[in-house]
């Protein structure tokens, strides 16, 4: 997050995995999603079971060179699930067009050696680590090896059901005729991911034959696997999936509204969805990254004054956050006191938040670090000041959504660069908004109230931070109220 005067990679391999290839009504009754901050998308909130159903058959489907190992037997079982879902719901979405099911299924090891191999969409499989829709054939393949052994260790296996998923969208564009050779490949994979989406809400309702899903720990790990495989370098040319914010919105589109919303991305939709927001990195050599210091929150402070203007400007201290208040709690690294309308920040301690961390340069990061995820956090205890001027409480579930929604508003405003001078001259970098969507689906302290509690969908807290980067101050009253 630059400022003018003072503000993971994934593998080659694993780049190429997706290359190729409101209201809701729920039971008849339209009903508002945000009403109870406990619902993800209108559905309640919950624990519990995440992943294949125990005691139930396994599908009779077969996939070419398979082993009929465990990582083909969930692949299968996925497949048969996400083919079920669509033909289903396939005519009514499309009443045009007719479902063609996808009987071709490739199952390879990108470990074999070449002559081991075998061909899936006019390629060898030799070193392939993959999962792809294969349009000239309509089949599907994937790497049981590598990629999804990796994406079942690091997210679970609903993220290998949400890959294919993604991959059977494709398979619905072809047969939707939504899409073709000048169709933007950008636009094919946000599509592709609606419609994924689409299936998970399936899934949530439990009307999946051999998977089960529980809307918090076990979508947030879903959309982090989302995140993980998002374009982390917008400058270079192989980038055509999208941001992690622009990948999990349209995710997000999919399970709140269905299929029905994935038919209106196009490249207007995503254009707009962009609008301002940063997407390259040309002319910044510290790629997004500055240091997390005192001098730079100074600068922050006084653009968040100007952006969400408060008369009772909150105070700040820099020597630590664990401060005595008596009507809050510490929320290291960053606390705000309502009593002493007191920010208080460890600065070290954000800006361990806001570094980036190696570690997570693997093929599949868990977490996208950066100093955006530290800066979002300073950002929403400011927004509890202007919650406090605003006479709204500071407690509960709606306080830590309008927390993460005004902080959206925030980030939003943050990347304009015609902004009044007043505002400073601090700017939102590209990639930013993917450390913020990170943060918020592993932890939600942005998404917190004066306690430090959140909901525990990160769903919810990505929607709340979104709604407000995409919408405006105004979204934020109105939704959480």
């Amino acid at each position: 997050m630059p400022k003018a005067t003072v503000f993971m990679a994934i593998c080659a391999a694993l780049c190429a995995l997706l290359t190729v290839g409101c209201t809701r009504s729920i039971d008849g009754h339209g009903v508002s999603i945000y009403d109870d901050p406990f619902q993800v998308a209108g559905l309640p909130t919950t624990g519990g079971p995440n992943g294949p159903r125990p005691g139930v058959e396994n599908s009779t489907l077969t996939a070419s060179n398979g082993d009929g190992g465990e990582v083909d037997t969930l692949a299968l079982n996925a497949i048969d699930d996400i083919q079920a879902y669509w033909q289903q719901h396939f005519p009514a979405e499309f009443p045009d067009e007719t479902f063609d099911p996808v009987t071709k299924l490739i199952s390879w090891n990108a470990r074999a050696t070449r002559n081991q191999a075998v061909e899936f969409c006019k390629e060898t499989t030799y070193h392939l680590v993959n999962a792809a829709y294969c349009r000239s054939d309509n089949s599907i393949g994937w790497d049981r090896a590598m990629l999804l052994p990796t994406m079942t260790e690091t997210f679970g296996s609903m993220s290998v059901v949400m890959v294919l998923a993604h991959e059977y969208g494709h398979a619905i564009q072809t047969m939707a005729k939504m899409a073709n050779k000048r169709t933007p490949v950008l636009v094919k994979e946000q599509q592709a991911d609606c419609f994924a989406g689409a299936f998970m809400r399936h899934v949530a309702e439990g009307k999946s034959k051999h998977f089960t899903i529980n809307t918090s720990d076990g979508l947030n790990s879903v959309l982090a696997a989302t995140v993980s495989i998002r374009d982390s370098d917008p400058d270079d040319p192989e980038s055509v999936h999208g941001s992690a914010f622009e990948r999990v919105t349209a995710v997000q589109i999919g399970f709140t509204d269905g299929a029905r919303g994935c038919k209106g991305i196009d490249e207007a939709e995503i254009d707009a969805r962009r609008g301002n927001l940063p997407q390259t990195f040309s002319g910044d050599t510290r790629r997004g990254e500055y240091p997390v210091s005192k001098e730079n929150l100074v600068e922050l402070s006084k653009a968040l004054q100007a952006i969400l203007p408060v008369q009772d400007a909150p105070t700040y201290d820099y020597a630590g956050s664990r401060i005595e208040c008596r009507d809050g709690a510490v929320t290291d690294p960053v606390t705000y006191c309502p009593a002493k309308n007191t920010i208080a920040t460890d600065v070290a301690g954000l800006a361990a938040r806001g570094a980036t961390d190696s570690d997570d340069d693997g093929p599949l990061p868990v977490k996208v670090s950066g100093d955006y995820n530290g800066y979002v956090v300073f950002i929403s205890r400011y927004t509890l000041a202007v919650q406090r001027s605003q006479g709204q409480q500071l407690t509960g579930a709606k306080t830590g959504l309008r927390a993460a929604c005004l902080s959206g508003v925030v980030t939003g405003k943050l990347a304009q660069s015609d902004r009044p001078v007043e505002q400073g001259d601090i700017q939102l970098s590209a990639g930013d908004l993917d450390e913020a969507v990170s943060g918020l689906l592993t932890d939600g302290l942005a998404a917190s109230d004066t306690e430090g509690n959140t909901v525990p969908s990160g769903f919810a807290r990505v929607d709340a931070f979104r709604a407000g980067v995409l919408n405006g101050e105004t979204t934020c009253t109105s939704r959480y109220s």
